[in-house]
């Protein structure tokens, strides 16, 4: 099987549905985001030693496929699967559970004291950009309000894990 179709070589691709678009079209950008979110969160999974967050991200990253499918379709009636209510809650029932074992800080922390809070401090920041290429399209396009509040409480998850797993917090102090 060959990967490549030759079909995207005068700069367009197709969507889910089958729509060609250009690839630098806003709807692209914000599905190749949350596909590089994806891959960013499959990196830092490499370093975390910890079972359960490993099935935690291991799901979200199954979850971001349907992000992506929802996102790769402009004919709403042709969405593979959508974001719910249920996946938001799932979302904010990590960032429960972890909130209540870390120490509460109320300064900017440097984030990355170890490898495994490093690679989720970058996975987090792809994942605000990501949030932030939707919240774009969707002043072009409705986009699944489920969608967007999963994307934003997905930040919080990954920085909350992140900030369990860091191990030596250095704070930001500002001179007055």
């Amino acid at each position: 099987m060959k990967i490549y179709t030759k079909t995207g070589d005068g700069g367009e691709t197709s969507l889910y549905d089958g729509k060609r678009v250009k690839k630098d079209d806003i709807r692209v950008e914000s599905y190749g985001t949350i596909d590089e979110l994806n891959s960013t969160l499959g990196f830092a999974r490499n370093f975390i030693a910890q079972d359960k967050i490993v099935e935690i991200i291991y799901r979200i990253q199954r979850e971001l496929f349907d992000v992506a499918g929802e996102l790769a379709t402009s004919d709403q009636e042709k969405f593979p699967e959508k974001i719910e209510k249920r996946h938001v809650e799932f979302l904010e029932e990590i960032i429960d559970e972890y909130l209540e074992k870390i120490e509460q800080v109320n300064a900017f922390i440097i984030p990355g004291s170890n490898k495994a809070a490093a690679s989720l401090h970058v996975a987090r920041t792809v994942c605000r950009r990501a949030e932030r290429r939707i919240l774009t399209l969707n002043r072009e396009e409705t986009i699944n309000p489920m969608l967007i509040k999963y994307i934003n409480r997905l930040s919080d998850v990954i920085y909350t894990l992140a900030r369990y797993l860091e191990t030596d917090l250095k704070y930001v102090e500002f001179k007055k």
